[in-house]
């Protein structure tokens, strides 16, 4: 197991992968370049080659050269799994709609071949720099994809083939540690039996909207087993904040009415504690249980100091009992992970 030392804030890259809107070269190297001066080295950065295509990687990579930053004095993430392809239709075929102006396509490819094959790619699409926590990205999307039952244990001998090659690159010394990124906890804790896991990301999965009992009960388990656990997509992918995306699926008031009225309950709240939706948000996924880090996405570049800040922002008790007077959160979730340490 590897001690893993992380900061309470990471950055996510999304963003620079086109996520709901086409950003500028300029804007990606402002947002970059605030993350460098914002933050101590090693500045620490999560990607991936599902992000558009590729196109977080080599923006990421692009950037940090542009900005002449040593590559010690970053540790970046990328979660691997997804393979940049040619683009041969009108947009790409994975997740339409919620990548903007990209010029290739990319499709799952996870194996033990496969995997190494996206790493060697992430690695020349970040220009010269390193991917050194390295994980199998999407997991349960590809045991979703099987056929049948028979295709579903191929499918998953295939993720413990991918593993066996991460785990290899670890023992060369090509990388730092090895995780898991998924939006299904459950696939996390199915592969967390089987596989020697450094660090997991769960999204969208432990939100102040959304943070099942069951889900607390296995993070107590991996804070006691001593994996680092990243929580990501605290926001649910934006909706918390404003948007109209709900764990990166289109939402409405109309067809999603209960989600608007938590939002709106939960927004008037903030409102009478003087509290930004955001802080709120940011401040529950980094105090749930065993969360070392939450990891933060932005398209301003003037936002960065704000995330940052956000993991130092005090949330008066009340607040959280008045969430559970209101609904607005499971009266089961331990009290005492709210607390101020």
């Amino acid at each position: 197991m590897t001690n893993l030392e992380l900061p309470p804030i990471l950055f996510g890259t999304s963003g620079l992968g086109n996520l709901y809107v086409a950003l500028s070269d300029t804007d990606k190297k402002d947002i970059v370049a605030e993350c460098i001066r914002h933050s101590k080295k090693p500045v620490v950065f999560d990607s991936a080659g599902k992000y558009g295509a590729g196109l977080a990687l080599e923006s990421l990579g692009k950037c940090l050269r542009r900005l002449r930053v040593a590559p010690d004095e970053v540790l970046i993430s990328n979660k691997l799994g997804w393979l940049r392809t040619e683009l041969t239709t009108s947009e790409p075929t994975f997740e339409p709609g919620v990548w903007k102006e990209l010029q290739y396509d990319a499709r799952q490819k996870i194996s033990y071949d496969g995997i190494l094959e996206c790493f060697e790619q992430g690695n020349m699409l970040l220009n010269g720099y390193q991917a050194q926590l390295v994980s199998v990205h999407d997991p349960d999307e590809y045991l979703a994809g099987a056929a049948d039952q028979a295709d579903k244990e191929q499918r998953y001998r295939d993720i413990l083939g991918a593993y066996s090659a991460l785990a290899e690159l670890k023992e060369s010394g090509k990388v730092k540690a090895v995780g898991i990124g998924s939006k299904d906890w459950r696939v996390i804790e199915r592969i967390s039996r089987d596989v020697q896991l450094d660090w997991v990301m769960i999204a969208n999965s432990m939100t102040v909207h959304s943070h099942p009992r069951e889900l607390v009960i296995f993070m107590k388990k991996l804070e006691s087993s001593g994996v680092a656990i990243i929580n990501s997509a605290v926001f649910n992918g934006g909706f918390l904040t404003g948007s109209d995306y709900y764990n990166y699926q289109a939402v409405d008031p109309e067809n999603h009415a209960a989600l608007y009225r938590w939002r709106t309950a939960f927004d008037q709240l903030c409102l009478a504690y003087q509290l930004r939706p955001a802080e709120v948000a940011a401040y529950f996924g980094l105090k749930a249980p065993g969360v070392k880090s939450i990891a933060l996405n932005t398209t301003n570049p003037k936002r960065v100091a704000d995330n940052i800040a956000m993991a130092a922002v005090k949330i008066p008790p009340e607040f959280w009992r008045v969430m559970r007077t209101q609904g607005l959160m499971d009266e089961s979730y331990p009290y005492e992970y709210l607390n101020e340490d």
